[in-house]
């Protein structure tokens, strides 16, 4: 029989209800993206956003920069596309070739958005990492706001998921869950705002737009969240191949957060200690484990 926990009461009181801190905007909410606060740089850092100069010539050849702090470059049609349509997402340039900007249903989203046309395809190249696919593209953003994780109260009536990675490192791999995790209708992502990525190109483009679609949240204790997110109703499931518990064997009702860890060390001892249960995806042991990303989205569909 599924299993419900009746959040206490005084959840109103978690972390990011009492008001707003330093690194927090008006509403309270942490911007993500600055390490300690969540904070993210301000207009005043760097210049107004509004009379973006031209990128000089000089600077051209060796690679386009960032115009301002705290700003970084989304590349690829797929991710500058989610990004341009998330109302959320604060763009500052779209840069590109005659061709990539001859697209109109692109530009049209964001029309007043300044745009800078680069003739040499090697600039836009030098601008990412070596040998990202960018279709001859950038987009220079912001980091997206953050939430609290207060805003993960359960929803009466709804499947409310949440996935924990606990030490995934690969920008690549937490990309991959973020995907899986808007995919299968998650609530939201919780890393730690340490020993994990950063938001970054190279992370959106392997959510192939999760990332402008599902909130991520990271925190400074993994074990302190999973301890807020009980007090709110959520029931723990860690992943770990040592268990005869099969995943698909877990019914704990609506209100679930699942935590994984790396593939090498898998969970750390105090956050598996947290979790209720702990359960395991059987596979034929032909090889030895599966890859974080595709583990998560077996999960996120079992439980889901």
């Amino acid at each position: 029989m599924a299993r419900t926990r009746k959040p206490k009461q005084n959840h109103h009181s978690l972390e990011g209800r009492s008001g707003a801190r330093q690194g927090d905007d008006k509403r309270g909410r942490p911007q993500r993206g600055q390490k300690g606060t969540g904070g993210r740089p301000t207009e005043n850092d760097a210049g107004s956003i509004r009379g973006t100069a031209r990128t000089p010539r000089s600077e051209m050849r060796t690679g386009i920069k960032p115009s301002y702090a705290g700003a970084y470059f989304l590349f690829g049609r797929n991710s500058v596309e989610a990004a341009l349509k998330n109302k959320t997402r604060e763009c500052l340039r779209l840069i590109g070739t005659a061709k990539s900007l001859s697209d109109q249903k692109l530009r049209d989203i964001r029309p007043s958005l300044k745009t800078l046309e680069v003739e040499n395809l090697d600039d836009i190249t030098a601008a990412v990492p070596e040998g990202a696919p960018h279709q001859g593209i950038l987009l220079e953003v912001r980091f997206l706001p953050g939430i609290h994780i207060a805003d993960l109260t359960p929803r009466d009536g709804e499947k409310n998921i949440i996935l924990m990675l606990d030490q995934v490192t690969d920008p690549q791999n937490v990309g991959a869950c973020i995907r899986s995790a808007a995919a299968f209708g998650a609530r939201a992502v919780i890393t730690q705002d340490r020993n994990s990525p950063k938001e970054s190109g190279t992370l959106a483009r392997a959510s192939a737009g999760g990332l402008e679609a599902l909130p991520w949240l990271q925190v400074p204790n993994l074990s302190q969240a999973l301890g807020q997110l009980r007090d709110m109703g959520y029931w723990h499931v860690g992943l770990d191949g040592s268990t005869q518990m099969s995943i698909g064997d877990v019914s704990l009702g609506d209100n679930i957060v699942i935590v994984m860890g790396s593939e090498g060390s898998g969970l750390r001892p105090l956050v598996k200690k947290t979790c209720d249960v702990i359960a395991a995806i059987p596979t034929t042991g032909a090889v030895e484990s599966l890859n974080v990303s595709n583990a998560a989205a077996i999960a996120l569909y079992e439980l889901s």
